[in-house]
């Protein structure tokens, strides 16, 4: 039997990654509550959520197919973190270091994906 979800590299990061976008939208002001904040919560749970799902999946295909969906995510909360450096939420560090962050996440899951179509093309050849 293979590694539980959550002891792969991709799901630790994007773990830490959320506990990091839950410290700086507490920070964000009280309106937002509704908005911002549940929004970029949402998107980056997702991350992990969806990585998670794609994990559980069985078939090469819809495991990849996942994973795409995870990638989007990735982008979403990179597009909160944007809206929230334009209205001052955050500074141009943060926004530049997390987002950062989320595109190493994005390359990380990009080569899973790679690694996945290998183990396919492997598996369809013997």
């Amino acid at each position: 039997m293979g590694k539980e979800f959550y002891e792969l590299d991709i799901w630790a990061i994007g773990y830490k990654l959320l506990m990091k976008i839950y410290k700086i939208t507490s920070q964000y002001p009280p309106e937002e509550k509704f908005g911002l904040i549940s929004d970029t919560r949402r998107s980056a749970n997702s991350v992990i959520a969806n990585f998670a799902e794609a994990h559980g999946r069985f078939y090469y295909q819809d495991k990849i197919r996942v994973l795409y969906i995870t990638r989007g995510e990735i982008d979403e909360v990179r597009s909160h973190l944007a809206v929230a450096y334009g209205i001052k939420y955050i500074t141009a560090e943060d926004f530049k270091k997390l987002s950062q962050e989320y595109r190493s996440l994005t390359v990380k899951i990009n080569n899973y994906i790679n690694n996945i179509h290998n183990q396919k093309d492997n598996a369809t050849i013997k």
